[in-house]
């Protein structure tokens, strides 16, 4: 058995604790023939497996109702009607009576059902597969008398590292923070979704442990440690005490951190820069609102509908916009609108695509429902109230998408006037530029929209074909790639021009290697994982702009992704140490 397995570093810290394995999988069940005798007591066995499923999704609906809320928990209810259902019951017991096993019957039926729901015409029957698979895995391990590996069963107080081939917005949903201390998956990279997410809890995560689930066997005690990508294995005694030592240092770093997270971010030839905080739900707001940042630079919204089984309707957006604009007590709060597709998919009535990342996601879909999309416009509208929001639309290719959606702010603006509650018609309007269509052409866009957030993530994604959830593709995915500094300085030059604020909100702004070529390139804004702050304020106030502008220089004339890093490491560390 290894001792050590390496992946990819994506939320720093280090974590000792017990493995909690979670084989979120349909098992493999083998070919199994029974006596007429059987016959029986082997439905008997299918009965109780479907009841104890009831039982434990009961529980989960339960637990996640108290975490997060009655509609987060509806989710559920799709499940349980579904277990309650004639036909699926029915048919899987007509297949034991001719003599299979219960496990077989009813892996061919739901492998059946999956089938038929994912070829269905409705978009809404496409969307249940999620359910009918989370069913299929749940019965199963029961009727194969797999070890329980179900999110809910983490002991609490456990601080235990969570191992599992991927972890998607919905089923972290589910995870009971105050058990998990660490995350470990075997798929994902740095910019993954599961990696932003365990950044903005603080959990330190490891992704891209490809062989993680075959190497344990969950229960043994590991050490995970997010900031060099290892998770150790049945550690000795004395790593174990290295670790604990290591945290104690982070712990005392980290009172210097907070005084330094506070401090003006300014540069030594005073350069001022903004520094923002990513916010991803709300609840985080009010620690983001003090981790030193000077307002939200992008506050996601996709993870208000995300594994949920209705969309939120525009009192609750409005609580939750309005949370955030209150949090940051003037200072700028930008908001994006709905950002869902790719790996982030509501529950019902989206459909199913070969290629979602390049399908009908973001500023598409969000036009195309304009009824729903008006819904978070008037919430963000009457949030506006309470502080300095602004308005960032998501995947924006065209100036059409942007004139679109003003007409429908002026449509919602018309609806609350009529209603007679309080709202702001003013909001500014800005656009995240993260496809090479929209960095090119941005001068198309300069007439119509008030700021450009670079959106790092998807543009390097979509300008290297590299998907930026694909371990296998990691070290492809690299932010210092000559085309994507060019494309972000193309930006930033345009934007300047016409008296617009650039930013850039992906994950790269939380790089101190990156943060250092950004600021060569001129931009001033950035916005950043809240945890983040102090180390690019680090960044910022130890380097000349002079000196990163020089950087950029040579890091943009470089021939290849690692040519450019190469050089802008060894200017960075020039200046930190000057």
């Amino acid at each position: 058995m290894l001792s050590v397995l390496r992946g990819i570093p994506a939320s720093p810290g280090i974590v000792v604790g017990p493995v909690h394995l979670l084989r979120w999988e349909v098992p493999e069940v083998r070919h199994r023939l029974i006596d007429d005798a059987e016959i029986e007591s082997e439905i008997a066995r299918f009965h109780e497996a479907l009841d104890k499923a009831r039982v434990r999704l009961r529980l989960l609906r339960a637990r996640t109702e108290a975490q997060a809320g009655p509609k987060e928990a509806a989710i559920f209810d799709v499940q349980l009607s579904m277990l309650d259902d004639g036909e699926m019951v029915k048919a899987p017991i007509a297949l034991i009576q001719q003599n299979l096993g219960a496990e077989k019957a009813f892996d061919f039926v739901m492998a059946e059902w999956r089938q038929h729901f994912a070829r269905s015409s409705s978009p809404m029957l496409r969307e249940k597969v999620g359910d009918l698979t989370d069913i299929h895995i749940r019965v199963l391990s029961l009727l194969l008398e797999l070890p329980d590996h179900d999110p809910v069963d983490v002991p609490p107080g456990s601080n235990a590292i969570l191992v599992t081939h991927d972890l998607t917005p919905s089923l972290t949903m589910q995870l009971d923070r105050n058990c998990i201390g660490a995350i470990a998956t075997e798929a994902g990279t740095a910019t993954a979704h599961v990696a932003i997410l365990a950044r903005s809890l603080g959990l330190p995560a490891v992704v891209g442990l490809r062989q993680a689930l075959s190497a344990l066997q969950g229960g043994e005690v590991a050490i995970l440690d997010g900031t060099d990508g290892t998770l150790v294995i049945a550690p000795t005694d004395d790593e174990v005490a290295a670790a604990k030592h290591r945290v104690e240092e982070e712990a005392g770093r980290a009172d210097v951190m907070r005084e330094l997270a506070h401090s003006e971010p300014v540069t030594r030839d005073d350069h001022r820069m903004v520094v923002r905080a990513n916010v991803d739900i709300p609840e985080e707001s009010e620690l983001a609102a003090q981790s030193g940042a000077r307002g939200a630079g992008l506050m996601r919204t996709e993870f208000l509908v995300v594994g949920r089984a209705s969309m939120p309707d525009e009192e609750e957006q409005y609580a939750s916009y309005s949370r955030v604009a209150r949090a940051f007590a003037g200072d700028a709060v930008i908001i994006r609108t709905f950002d869902v597709g790719g790996d982030k998919l509501p529950v019902g009535g989206f459909p199913h695509e070969a290629n979602p990342f390049l399908g009908w996601r973001a500023i598409r879909m969000c036009l195309d429902e304009s009824e729903l999309f008006k819904v978070q416009l008037r919430a963000l509208l009457r949030a506006a109230v309470h502080g300095d929001l602004r308005i960032m639309l998501p995947l924006v290719v065209t100036v059409d998408e942007v004139r679109e959606t003003r007409q429908l702010i002026s449509e919602c603006v018309e609806e609350l006037a009529e209603r007679r509650v309080p709202f702001r018609a003013d909001v500014p309007l800005g656009v995240m530029v993260e496809t090479p269509a929209a960095a090119v052409a941005c001068d198309t866009l300069v007439r119509d929209v008030d700021f450009f957030s670079i959106g790092s993530n998807d543009l390097v994604q979509y300008t290297l074909a590299v998907d930026r959830g694909n371990a296998n593709l990691a070290p492809r995915y690299t932010p210092f790639h000559p085309a994507v500094l060019r494309l972000m300085q193309q930006v930033q030059t345009t934007g300047a021009a016409h008296g617009l604020d650039v930013s850039v909100c992906g994950e790269m702004a939380s790089q101190p290697l990156a943060v250092f070529a950004l600021m060569g390139l001129g931009i001033r804004h950035l916005s950043v994982a809240p945890r983040a702050v102090a180390d690019v304020k680090r960044v910022i106030r130890g380097v000349r702009a002079e000196a990163a502008a020089d950087a950029a220089r040579a890091a943009l004339a470089a021939s290849t992704a690692r040519e450019a890093e190469t050089l802008l490491r060894r200017r960075l560390r020039s200046e930190l140490e000057r």
